[in-house]
């Protein structure tokens, strides 16, 4: 069985520190450029502040990550070049890249420089994360938020690279480009199979309520006279709860491992990423100190407290928690 590494989100030099005296392991940061997915306003750090921010953590035994995550634009490739050049030259612990040009420029260029698979290479297969592996030396690989526990132990022992998963955070309709909701009820996914809610699964019946869409013999919406009727795609789906019809997908929930973390040590994984490089930072504080406290009982063979006691509750969006689908049962 693995120990966890808590790997913690960072926008700011602020949020830098304090993650880190919260108990970070590693903090995880981008430059205030595109080169990272996370480019808002007032987020980020420039070359300045990652030295200093890398001082602070390292005199404290924590490890600083930068994420160079995006797609380099095309015929315009300058600012990612200089970020990985930088990078190497801050000696940061460790890139997290996605683009395939600069993994290669990054292994010819800087090899000693060790390098993470970013999540938005969408990395989900021993055949896949074996190749980045070979070809460009990656060490760690962030796992899409698809995989089940089950899958990931798999994986796992296939695979000879260490394995970060999303901890704690916001969930969206799409993970990472796959979205899984075609599949929940179709079989067939958009990135597995090309097809989001395939033709040969959708219907459409004239009732005297109105035209009534359906996917796969699953009611998607119904449209008054009045409406225009659109493709039943499920995340577009317009559905009852109670006496009130709405498009629930977009209802607030936060991915929350909290009681699940010896599931996932025991499947082998390394490390557990937190998000949010754009909250506050008594955020940061809140969600690293408690992540903290489960990791610790973790290693010590004890089962972390229930999210509903553990104060978390407080930090989830919409005051709600899901283990997503770490705990899927459809494929």
């Amino acid at each position: 069985m693995t120990q966890l590494e808590l790997v913690c989100p960072a926008g700011t030099p602020a949020a830098l520190q304090t993650a880190v005296d919260a108990g970070a392991d590693a903090v995880y940061l981008g430059f205030r450029d595109e080169t990272n997915a996370r480019n808002f306003p007032g987020l980020n750090f420039s070359r300045e502040e990652l030295a200093e921010g890398l001082e602070y953590a390292h005199k404290r035994g924590v490890k600083v990550f930068l994420a160079v995550n995006t797609y380099a634009t095309a015929g315009r490739y300058e600012p990612w070049i200089r970020a990985v050049d930088d990078a190497a030259r801050l000696k940061v612990d460790a890139l997290i890249l996605a683009d395939i040009g600069l993994l290669d420029y990054a292994r010819r260029t800087h090899p000693k420089l060790r390098l993470h698979l970013s999540v938005q290479a969408s990395a989900s297969t021993a055949a896949a994360i074996t190749y980045y592996a070979r070809e460009f030396g990656v060490r760690r690989v962030v796992l899409p938020r698809v995989l089940s526990v089950p899958q990931i132990r798999d994986l796992n022992q296939k695979i000879d690279v260490e394995t970060e998963v999303f901890a704690f955070g916001g969930m969206c309709p799409m993970a990472e480009g796959r979205c899984s909701l075609s599949s929940y009820i179709t079989g067939k996914s958009p990135n597995m199979n090309g097809v989001c809610s395939p033709a040969s699964h959708v219907s459409y019946v004239q009732t005297p309520d109105g035209l009534t869409s359906t996917l796969a013999g699953f009611t998607i919406n119904k449209f008054a006279d009045h409406e225009q009727a659109g493709y039943p795609t499920l995340c577009k789906g317009r559905f009852s709860a109670g006496s009130t019809a709405g498009y629930l997908f977009e209802e607030p929930v936060s991915l929350d491992t909290t009681r699940i973390l010896p599931d996932l040590m025991e499947a082998g994984v390394s490390a557990l990423k937190i998000e949010g490089r754009q909250r506050s930072k008594a955020y940061v504080r809140d969600v690293v100190t408690n992540f903290r406290r489960a990791v610790d009982a973790c290693a010590r063979g004890e089962r972390p407290i229930a999210e509903a006691d553990s104060g978390m509750g407080n930090l989830s969006e919409g005051g709600r928690n899901t283990t997503g689908a770490y705990s899927k049962k459809w494929m």
